[in-house]
């Protein structure tokens, strides 16, 4: 059974104050609004990153990224961020693990970065029809290739450039 509801995010002002405002998914957002997008990267602590693929009909169709999404209406971004995760891939991993990496503002959203350490066996992963259709673990240098070969999407991409130092900094403090 298809899930009609409307989704609604919560407008920020420039400097992320809530101004008390919604706003309707797939909707243009006006001057000075903004929304709050979640994502975290996946590390095993053994050298690799869980990737899942982008499905079908969704926008960079076939391209690789990390799990998250929209905030929504009344969620922090912590609990987007596990809520995130565990729709996309069944992992479920109580907030204190999620480790805060960084926040950037763009023209309509602020993006919140973390990590966790899960080493998950893909078997036991379950992914969201109709949001990905595959999953993996790869090592950092697969992710370089895959950015290379422009399978991974140009935002993303960036994202894991300026995640990376972090990242590798927490995979080798797990050796």
């Amino acid at each position: 059974m298809e899930d009609t509801a409307v989704e609604l995010n919560d407008i920020y002002d420039k400097d992320r104050n809530l101004t008390g405002r919604l706003h309707r998914r797939n909707t243009r957002w006006g001057p000075g609004e903004y929304g709050l997008v979640v994502c975290v990267w996946v590390y095993d602590g053994k050298g690799k990153l869980l990737l899942t693929r982008r499905a079908r009909g969704k926008s960079f169709a076939g391209t690789w990224e990390n799990s998250g999404g929209a905030a929504k209406a009344g969620e922090t971004s912590l609990q987007a961020v596990v809520r995130e995760l565990y729709e996309e891939t069944g992992i479920r991993a109580p907030a204190e693990e999620f480790e805060f990496l960084s926040s950037a503002r763009d023209h309509h959203f602020f993006y919140d970065h973390y990590c966790l350490k899960a080493d998950v066996p893909i078997k036991d992963i379950s992914l969201l029809p109709g949001e990905t259709d595959g999953v993996k673990w790869v090592t950092f240098q697969q992710v370089h290739e895959m950015i290379a070969q422009q399978r991974i999407c140009k935002i993303i991409a960036k994202q894991f450039l300026e995640a990376e130092p972090e990242l590798l900094k927490r995979q080798t403090a797990q050796e």
